[in-house]
């Protein structure tokens, strides 16, 4: 794969997990609503995609440097250093769609109880809880994608070397 394709690839799985979190709910929309719901388990099930895809193509990628014959390039071993460190950050940020799935649904549940002393807390710490897990998927999603662009956009040694040297600037004395 050339390095421009490389590059786009990793670009691509950025954009993908910015997608995810675009799709999020905003904290004023989180509640104990169905659709909040509905949209906590498409993102569940794209997050779980692009972290397969990370770790396949990972694995990947290690087989046929180990395989190959010739000595690994560097942008090849970059890329899948690249992805397999933004697994990390993903796999949060599924853990805490995880607990998010888990605060909604106490949140739902408070919806069946009797209002009482201490309900409207109970639910308001309830539904913070839910904004904070969400919030928290969000940074992780950022982080990984973040870090995917650097490496994207980062010089390689071949690219560097494909640049023509600075010419020596003529002083002018008068």
């Amino acid at each position: 794969m050339s390095e421009p394709d490389q590059r786009m690839l990793l670009h691509d799985v950025a954009d993908r997990l910015n997608g995810v979190s675009d799709c999020l709910p905003l904290p004023d929309q989180l509640g104990p609503h169905p659709a909040v719901g509905e949209v906590l388990d498409d993102e569940v099930r794209n997050l779980a995609r692009l972290l397969t895809f990370l770790s396949g193509e990972t694995a990947f990628r290690h087989r046929a440097t180990a395989r190959s014959l010739r000595r690994p390039q560097t942008p090849n071993r970059r890329v899948a250093l690249a992805l397999a460190r933004a697994a990390q950050p993903t796999g949060a940020a599924l853990a805490a769609l995880g607990d998010a799935v888990h605060r909604l649904g106490v949140l739902i549940d408070l919806t069946h109880h009797a209002a009482g002393p201490g309900h409207a807390q109970a639910t308001e710490v309830a539904r913070q809880a839910l904004v904070d897990s969400v919030a928290s998927a969000r940074g992780h999603l950022a982080h990984a994608a973040r870090q995917l662009r650097t490496t994207a956009d980062a010089p390689t040694a071949s690219a560097a070397a494909a640049l023509p040297a600075p010419s020596p600037a003529s002083s002018r004395t008068r």
